[in-house]
């Protein structure tokens, strides 16, 4: 079984090149990034427990299984929400970030206090060592942290079905089968004692699941955020948009650029370009740079407005022109 374990860890290293080499280039997420970070330290962990010969390196290595678990359904709950079009303030995020921190420091009191574990033994199972625990009183709250984010979750996509809010019903759906399938496969292995973690492939089922529904959903929720216009409209928004001077027009769409993340000197310049309505060939012979060169610049330039095309980028000056 250990090499197993180990082998799912291996897996789950995978996920992290998958993300720069699938979704970094597109926009950066976090959430995601941090997900797929969760799946490589829960396994990790599991790994490390079945190679442990003593008591103390299994808790050590079980606490590891724990950090990147109490993280998993922060990530999960915070991608939905994102993927359902739902995004939360910061004092939002940080309060449960910091529900989080207390979760792991009371699973970190193992070892030292009975508060989550009043004992713990190990047992070598088919060449492998399986860690059995005594639980104590605080033991529950890490039932109820879990629990609290599966309904958190679930509720989140019931009401993306029901309003047809960001992502579409057959990938809030597929989004509903994989909670589910983690509720489902979470009770089982509390319900019925298995030498083997069953969700240590589960997470890493899970977490590739989510990568593939949001290189799905990106292009998706981005054009249903742009409204359809009649002809009469789109011809007045035209000559709102071409009466606007190019400075007008920069300072709007800046607006969208985060603070934190600024455009590059040579982005501006393209990004005047595209809002002159030059096409890609015609700006890579004006800045002398080949169009492989440009596109890899507008890629970045659209990444950091949050939108994929030049149509998302007009809707920008008409969002910001009321």
């Amino acid at each position: 079984m250990q090499y197993t374990y180990g082998a799912i860890f291996l897996l789950s290293l995978v996920l992290l090149p998958l993300y720069f080499l699938f979704v970094r280039k597109k926009q950066n997420e976090p959430w995601l990034f941090l997900l797929f970070v969760c799946v490589s330290v829960v396994n990790l962990g599991y790994t490390l427990v079945a190679f442990s010969k003593t008591v103390d390196f299994a808790l050590f290595a079980n606490k590891i299984t724990y950090l990147g678990q109490v993280m998993m359904p922060l990530c999960m709950f915070i991608i939905i929400s994102k993927l359902c079009g739902y995004n939360y303030k910061k004092l939002v995020t940080g309060t449960l970030i910091g529900a989080a921190v207390i979760m792991f420091g009371i699973i970190c009191t193992t070892g030292y206090l009975d508060w989550y574990y009043t004992s713990a033994t190990i047992e070598n199972v088919a060449g492998s060592t399986v860690l059995h625990k005594e639980y104590g009183v605080l033991h529950p709250t890490n039932l109820i942290y879990v629990i609290s984010y599966f309904v958190a979750m679930i509720a989140v996509l019931c009401v993306s079905l029901k309003k047809h809010k960001g992502a579409s019903q057959k990938h809030a759906c597929i989004m509903l089968a994989i909670v589910l399938g983690n509720v489902g496969l979470w009770c089982i292995q509390k319900i019925i004692p298995w030498n083997f973690e069953l969700l240590s492939g589960i997470y890493l089922i899970s977490a590739l699941a989510f990568l593939c529904i949001w290189l799905m959903l990106q292009d998706y929720v981005h054009k249903r955020d742009i409204p359809t216009y009649t002809e009469a409209q789109k011809e007045e928004l035209a000559v709102q948009i071409t009466t606007m001077t190019m400075e007008a027009k920069l300072a709007k769409v800046l607006t969208f650029v985060k603070e934190d993340n600024p455009l590059s000197m040579r982005e501006r310049e393209i990004l005047e370009m595209v809002i002159a309505g030059k096409k890609r060939k015609e700006i890579a012979d004006k800045m002398h740079l080949s169009e492989n060169t440009v596109k890899t610049y507008t890629r970045t330039l659209y990444g950091k407005l949050n939108i994929s095309c030049r149509e998302e980028l007009y809707e920008l000056l008409l969002q910001n022109n009321g």
